[in-house]
């Protein structure tokens, strides 16, 4: 044990120099633009703070491995603390530094709490699944109502949960029916399109097309489930790529349907249940929301009540799905999903079990996208690419497959880093990478890897 201060500094040392060499030509120096042309600058304090942070980082992770969690726990949370009020080189470092500190401090808390006679892993998430939910309900109710509650925080909290309400939608299908599906976002586009070209074509309110958008989405998940339910694995998971940039293409080409690229404006706006429109002066015929209930008109009265319909919605498709894997329907899924050869000797219909998962999660996704179109009361195919399905199956994956509030966690996640680091424009994304990879590393199974089973043997 003493000689375990020597060992981690010696690791950490070795690692700073290999970092260095390797980050010598890209981070040392930039091209410069000079009177006779390009030159060289260098960087010599980025340079030094990367390594230093590299040297650090390994020292903390081999003196956990050694033992000493508690003196990393302290050290860590004090590094990050002096990394808030020590000016860095650059923005980037200065969160590195900060988001790596918190990071290595949580996994040694976590092991100080795994230590504990009652707090293991398995029973803090047991716990967490117990309490967390009802808080989390708790706090999104009463958001709106908070001080700091202004519009950038109600329009983030819509996208959050819009993404749950995806995330949910597809977790029937990939968590609990184990069907890995990679083209997700064109359920989500369907029902985006569904909405904004009945409301701006046609004149149908939100209310019309809310269910018409989750029949649409629902219909073609059907018509794509006949024909490759059969396939199995990797091949599902390329033709279900294939028809997600099918249909971004066709909406991208179908410009007399869709507008193509200049896409689609006016996508209908929901109203206070077809009885008052949020504006300050509505049609003939129509109540101001301001003048029903008797109080000044502020146009954050709308987005206040989006954000309360899309948590209406995303806590009905909860519901529903607590309450159907309890069935008979929602135990044939997780038998296909465990093993689909012996669910078939049992006597499950596999394709019929298959197309149901299959329509209902993409019914959620045509709500998403009606909720999605109305938030931005504008669509184009820019919004449904391929990215858009890998950040649901991220989501999905890294909250832990089948688990519902691990869905949240990993919205909250996704949705919360990149507004966070929204200023740090060309970084955000490598930030997000590097947290999906620190939970890979420290939770391989998501961040809730734990669930009852829906059925048990006494």
């Amino acid at each position: 044990m003493a000689q375990l201060p020597f060992k981690a500094a010696r690791d950490g040392a070795i690692a700073a120099l290999i970092a260095g060499l390797l980050a010598l030509p890209l981070v040392g120096f930039r091209l410069v633009d000079q009177s006779g042309g390009e030159g060289l600058a260098n960087r010599w304090p980025q340079l030094v703070a990367m390594i230093i942070l590299v040297f650090v980082g390994r020292l903390a992770l081999s003196l956990i491995s050694g033992g000493a969690v508690r003196s990393v726990l302290f050290f860590m949370a004090a590094f990050a603390i002096g990394s808030l009020i020590i000016p860095w080189p650059s923005q980037f470092l200065e969160v590195v530094a900060v988001g790596g500190a918190a990071l290595i401090a949580m996994r040694a808390a976590f092991l100080l709490l795994g230590s504990r006679p009652f707090g293991s892993m398995s029973g803090a998430v047991g716990l967490a699944g117990r309490y967390a939910p009802w808080a989390m309900i708790a706090f999104a109710a009463l958001l709106p109502l908070l001080p700091f509650a202004n519009r950038g925080v109600l329009d983030t909290g819509v996208m959050i949960l819009t993404y749950v309400l995806l995330g949910w939608g597809l977790n029937i299908v990939t968590g609990l029916a184990g069907l890995l599906d990679l083209g997700y976002a064109a359920f989500f586009a369907i029902g985006a399109y569904t909405a904004a070209i009945l409301g701006s074509t046609y004149g149908f309110s939100f209310w019309a097309c809310l269910p018409l958008a989750a029949a649409f989405a629902s219909a073609a998940g059907l018509l794509l489930g006949f024909p490759v339910l059969r396939l199995r694995g990797d091949y599902f998971a390329i033709v279900t790529l294939g028809f997600g940039e099918i249909i971004r293409i066709v909406a991208n080409n179908w410009r007399s349907l869709t507008n193509g690229s200049q896409g689609i404006a006016g996508a209908p706006r929901p109203s206070f249940f077809g009885i008052a429109d949020f504006t300050a002066s509505p049609a003939p015929g129509h109540t101001a929301f301001n003048a029903l209930f008797g109080i000044p008109y502020n146009p954050i009265h709308r987005i206040i009540f989006l954000y309360y319909l899309v948590l209406g919605a995303a806590l009905l498709v909860n519901g529903f799905t607590l309450r159907i894997r309890r069935l008979p329907i929602g135990r044939a899924w997780e038998a296909l999903r465990e093993d689909e050869i012996a669910a078939q000797a049992l006597g499950i219909d596999r394709r019929r079990v298959k197309l149901t998962a299959f329509a209902i999660g993409a019914a959620w996704g045509g709500v998403g996208g009606a909720f999605f179109a109305a938030r931005q009361g504008f669509v184009s195919p820019e919004s449904f690419g391929f990215m858009e399905s890998v950040a649901v199956t991220a989501i999905v994956v890294l909250g832990g497959m089948g688990s519902q509030l691990g869905v949240v966690f990993a919205a909250v996640l996704y949705v919360g880093l990149s507004e966070l680091f929204r200023p740090l424009e060309e970084y955000r994304m490598l930030v997000f990478g590097i947290a999906m990879i620190a939970i890979m590393r420290f939770r391989p199974r998501g961040l809730i890897s734990t669930r009852r089973p829906t059925a048990t043997l006494l």
